[in-house]
């Protein structure tokens, strides 16, 4: 995904799944209009704007912070040990240990196909959140966030949201470019439908997690199987093509989502395949039969705030229930999970699944 592993890692990635763990839970589109990814404009406009006085001071000094630290040098495409070295680094920015040690989820492994799904149950739980499923996809770039950092991730999602949280570990760059975590999830899915019924199902995913959960759902449309209760969307990828305007527009003032890496993560990801497809930019494709009610999230300073805002009114104008969160001045993934606005969008989101999980 469009993501930088030094803002990602040290900042910014914990948020989404990870930054509950410390703050609890802290159509239409037209492929013909959408111009390749090799073609993205260049936009060299040096920014340089501070933080707006409209947030809280520890908001401001998120983003203040973030815009001092620079891109770290990504490797090339076919640098494997570079990339594994890459995802090593970014791994480390997650406080896995910290997380794992908290009390009150038990959490399993289960093999499930070609994928490693983590299994966490809070202790206590109610017979009525015992029937819930969440199916949990972590965000990273596609690359980051594998093993005991997914592990950790899905103690978080239970803390986060109850039910029996199943995040999967699916497989990733270098190894295994796309289809292969799409793949993964989608196994999870079907194992999900046949244990807890599509009604008693969430999915929910963040950036890169979150293009995965989208293109989950047209994935489950054409193997004709019934969609979730509801779905999660924080800051996701939708089109990568790039063809959004506040992927050009706020270069340089999201700290996370920056150049080379944001492009150079994509194009590993996709390893050649067209970025048109509906697997890939969910927001193209057959919105109508394909989405359940979904939630999504983004801020004013989210790179991705176009991908995420054209999917909302994609799925409105196709007749699919849709609400949206825009954070003042919120980066992509939020604002590290610790201030009053990473509070608040949790807080919106757990209003929002009390009336859409499970389905009445």
């Amino acid at each position: 995904m469009k993501q930088n592993p030094s803002a990602v890692g040290r900042r910014a990635v914990i948020s989404g799944a990870a930054s509950a763990a410390l703050a609890t839970f802290a159509a239409r589109g037209s492929a013909e209009a959408a111009p390749p990814l090799a073609a993205e404009p260049k936009c060299d406009i040096a920014r340089n704007l501070p933080p707006p006085t409209t947030i809280s001071k520890a908001a401001q000094d998120y983003l203040r912070n973030g815009a001092m630290q620079p891109p770290k040098p990504i490797p090339a495409a076919a640098d494997v040990a570079g990339w594994r070295a890459y995802v090593s680094d970014g791994d480390k920015a997650l406080p896995v240990d910290m997380i794992l040690k908290l009390p009150g989820i038990d959490v399993q492994t289960r093999q499930i196909g070609s994928a490693t799904c983590y299994v966490a149950t809070p202790l206590g739980i109610s017979d009525a959140d015992r029937r819930k499923a969440h199916l949990s996809i972590h965000g990273g770039g596609w690359v980051l966030f594998g093993g005991r950092a997914a592990m950790a991730l899905a103690k978080v999602a239970a803390m986060q949201t109850g039910g029996v949280t199943y995040a999967v570990d699916y497989r990733m760059p270098p190894d295994h470019p796309f289809p292969a975590g799409l793949d993964d999830c989608f196994a999870v899915y079907r194992l999900l439908l046949k244990e807890y019924g599509a009604r008693n199902i969430l999915v929910s995913g963040g950036s890169a997690g979150g293009n995965l959960a989208a293109a989950l759902m047209h994935k489950v449309k054409d193997a004709g199987l019934e969609k979730p209760s509801a779905l999660v969307l924080q800051t996701p990828v939708t089109d990568l093509t790039n063809a959004g305007d506040s992927w050009q527009v706020l270069k340089g003032l999201d700290p996370v989502l920056r150049d080379p890496d944001g492009v150079a993560t994509t194009e590993l990801y996709l390893n050649g395949n067209d970025p048109r497809h509906p697997y890939l930019s969910p927001l193209f494709g057959d919105l109508a039969k394909a989405f359940p009610p979904t939630h999504l999230v983004t801020g004013t300073r989210d790179r991705l705030l176009s991908d995420t805002v054209r999917l909302h009114a994609a799925l409105r104008a196709a007749g699919v229930e849709a609400d949206l969160y825009v954070g003042e001045a919120m980066p992509h993934a939020g604002f590290g999970g610790l201030t009053p606005e990473d509070a608040a969008v949790a807080k919106d989101t757990q209003y929002w699944l009390k009336t859409h999980w499970p389905q009445s």
